[in-house]
């Protein structure tokens, strides 16, 4: 089983990297670049690179599905639905951006309302499941109905997240890769064919992310655009909210929760007094402003989710 796990990333990482510039290609061809925001300043250079290149993962995602197992894959198929979902709705979003030749895309209450909405089919499908627990390790807390308003949270909230973490060359999908590796490990190590399905999606994708991170790292030929990052956010949630390991999430997933903490601060702050605590959010860009190279800000993420990750999974592994 673990051979099939790596064989899968392994060919999901060369069929992303075969498709990377054919999509590299398609979007300059269809002028699909990326707008930089004027109080952005050292993101200049940036302006007119290609963007939508979550299409690179997304559709190498597709190709993971081929390597499930036969029977009980309705939570992995389910979680590839959630996730087009979300990337449907990124892709709305940087379809206006390009069109029009502004970074504002689709207004906020329209992203909130498709966020929710797709949300809520999660967690009307999870209570109906009969899931109305949430677990911690090996401690289990029942919530009942309450579940359902928990798991619109997480998705809105996660999908929220790594969107704002999108800020830099290779953050958002080197982030993303180490937290989805370690978290198939679990899925893994859960037992049971449905989470062996979803662990599958989790290793095909890491394949696609790597593929496409060798277009994304410094100085980055294509970003992922909404269309990549709110389908990494929904796949994050969604594979956590249906394995039941949610509360794993803001630990494996700090440095995410960490950009959209930074953002709520500053605004909040910034309303109160006028004045910023940050120089700018998300904290990534403080750190630039403060001198500090993308590069180096990057791996600084990719080491904290990795150290957070692999303790995440030592202690999971020992209690459950």
């Amino acid at each position: 089983m673990v051979v099939k796990f790596l064989i899968c990333g392994l060919f999901c990482l060369l069929f992303s990297t075969i498709i990377s510039p054919l999509v590299l290609w398609l979007c300059k061809k269809m002028k699909a670049t990326q707008s930089i925001l004027h109080y952005v300043d050292k993101h200049a250079s940036k302006q007119g690179t290609p963007t939508m290149g979550g299409i690179i993962f997304l559709l190498t995602l597709i190709f993971a599905s081929f390597f499930l197992f036969e029977s009980e894959k309705t939570l992995a198929i389910f979680a590839i639905i959630v996730t087009f979902s979300y990337a449907l709705l990124g892709f709305l979003d940087d379809f206006i951006k390009v069109h029009y030749l502004q970074n504002a895309g689709l207004k906020p209450y329209q992203k909130i309302v498709g966020q929710v909405g797709i949300a809520l089919i999660v967690s009307i499908f999870v209570y109906l499941s009969g899931r109305t627990s949430l677990s911690f390790f090996n401690l289990t807390f029942d919530i009942d109905f309450w579940i359902i308003p928990f798991v619109i949270l997480v998705l809105v909230a996660t999908t929220n997240s790594v969107n704002l973490t999108d800020g830099l060359d290779g953050l958002a999908g080197g982030v993303s890769f180490v937290y989805i590796l370690v978290f198939g490990v679990i899925l893994a190590c859960l037992g049971g064919l449905q989470m062996q399905n979803m662990a599958m999606l989790c290793f095909g994708l890491c394949g696609g992310l790597l593929g496409y991170l060798m277009c994304n790292c410094f100085p980055a030929k294509i970003f992922m655009g909404d269309t990549g990052s709110l389908a990494l956010g929904g796949f994050i949630a969604c594979t956590a909210v249906l394995s039941g390991q949610e509360l794993l999430l803001p630990i494996m997933g700090f440095m995410f929760v960490l950009s959209a903490v930074s953002v709520i601060i500053q605004v909040l702050h910034y309303k109160r007094t006028k004045k910023r605590v940050f120089l700018m959010t998300p904290l990534h860009h403080h750190f630039e402003k403060k001198g500090v190279h993308e590069n180096r800000i990057v791996v600084v993420y990719i080491v904290v989710t990795t150290a957070l990750s692999i303790a995440t999974l030592a202690t999971f592994l020992s209690l459950v």
